[in-house]
Parts: C-alpha cells; structure tokens; sequence
C-alpha cells in the first residue's frame, strides 16, 4: 500500500509550501541591473566594435589602390552619413567625405566602391543611387 497524499486543488498545494501571509521579495526598482549592463560590466568591449559598415572586395580594392586609409573620425563621420542617409530613407547612398566619395547600400551597410578627387569619375556622374550626404 502506497501512502500518497492527494490534494483537491493547487491551492491546498500553494497554502502548505507557502503560507498566506508571505509576498514575493522583489528588488526596488532603483536597484534593478540589466543583463546589458552586467556584461558590459563584465566585457567592457561588448557592444563595441571597430565599424558597422562593410566594405565590399571592390571598394576594399579600390581603397588598396590608392593607398587611401580612413582616420577614426573619417570613419565615424561616414558611419554619420549613412545613418543619416538611412533616416532619409535612402537606399543606395553617394557619401561625399573630404576628397573622397563613397557608394554605401544603406540597408546592408555596405560601402559599395570608393574614389577619390584624383580618379576621373565619368564625368563626375554618379548613378544607381537614390540620396546624396556630405559628411
């Protein structure tokens, strides 16, 4: 014979492993931590990376070439410019940064091909893009 206990409902369940009188502890809302903020905590690089954009093998090429390199700021000011580009609602982007110009497809942020004042750019006509941005 086998001595199991039977319980008519989870509220006598409830009442014998929790009384009646005691409340869930939660933490003042002041004191509450995100995930997000321990792992920066922990990783301070989390969330951090070099660059959003991608440059594509053409532009990386052309950038190559030319012995052209972007400082931090250029970078940060191109990354400006498709962020803006992209709150525009532009798709495909011509960011024009100092001497240089670049053609970024904003929804991949992708820099498509670069050039500088030097290269003869068709006439300096650009097509396929729906936005200009001066950075």
């Amino acid at each position: 014979m086998s001595m199991t206990a039977s319980y008519a409902s989870i509220e006598q369940i409830t009442n014998q492993y929790l009384p009646r009188n005691s409340r869930p502890v939660s933490a003042p809302s002041d004191q509450v931590t995100s995930f997000t903020d321990i792992l920066k905590t922990k990783f301070p690089e989390y969330g951090k990376s070099e660059s959003t954009l991608k440059f594509s093998k053409h532009a990386a090429r052309r950038l190559d070439e030319r012995d052209i390199s972007l400082s931090e700021e250029q970078n940060e000011r191109l990354e400006a410019g498709v962020r803006s580009a992209g709150e525009k609602g532009i798709n495909d982007s011509l960011v024009i940064l100092d001497t240089l110009a670049f053609i970024v497809n904003v929804p991949s942020q992708t820099v498509v091909t670069a050039m500088d004042q030097t290269e003869t750019m068709d006439g300096n006509v650009f097509t396929n893009i729906d936005g200009a941005v001066i950075a």
